[in-house]
């Protein structure tokens, strides 16, 4: 099993990434694990305490949930992840049966943060973008896909994701194995990567 990695700030495009290494692989061969979805269960909190969350801290993050359901699919058992609601902030109560395979991908913008995850992985990769391309990439995703208004994301922009991106997420670009600068398509980066996992998967 090779467990990759990928990191970046909010709207840096590491989806993008995602969906480019996947496409040069055959579809049972990889799971996405999606750090979105460790949030941690807020069922003691209103809803209006739940908005006020610093969703961009490393506490908000289940990490001791993810790194046990990552050393059960090294086990080769599996597991059911957790599904997370950005309109309710809090996780639903349907998760996704996801099986061991070859390639295991966690993505989020967090998942460098943590010592004992980052250690269970074999590949670990940055997705660098430019700090205002970021941001309009995430007024588009709150605007449209969550139901966010353009205040209450620049708001939030500018009191929580400007700073954590800076103090926590920003110098884990440290610990990669391979920073991919995505302010445009760069297949050059993608067909590395490509070429690595396909090497590791011989």
């Amino acid at each position: 099993m090779l467990i990759i990695g990928i990191a970046g700030g909010t709207g840096s495009g590491k989806t993008t990434v995602v969906n480019q290494i996947m496409h040069e692989l055959p579809a049972d061969e990889v799971a996405i694990i999606s750090q979105d979805n460790y949030y941690q269960q807020n069922d003691n909190m209103s809803y209006e305490e739940r908005t006020k969350i610093n969703f961009d801290h490393p506490k908000s993050i289940d990490f001791e949930l993810l790194v046990s359901h990552l050393e059960t699919l090294k086990r080769g058992e599996f597991i059911e992840q957790p599904v997370y609601s950005f309109v309710t902030h809090n996780r639903t109560k349907d998760t996704i049966k996801t099986h061991p395979r070859k390639v295991i991908i966690i993505e989020g913008i967090l998942v460098f943060t943590n010592k004992e995850l980052r250690n269970l992985f074999d590949i670990k990769i940055f997705v660098h973008a430019d700090s205002d391309e970021r941001l309009i990439r995430r007024i588009k995703r709150d605007f449209i896909e969550r139901g966010r208004d353009v205040e209450e994301v620049l708001e939030r922009y500018q009191k929580t994701l400007k700073p954590m991106h800076e103090q926590f997420i920003e110098p884990t670009k440290a610990y990669a194995d391979i920073i991919i600068p995505n302010d445009r398509y760069n297949t050059v980066a993608v067909d590395i990567v490509r070429t690595v996992i396909s090497n590791k998967l011989v």
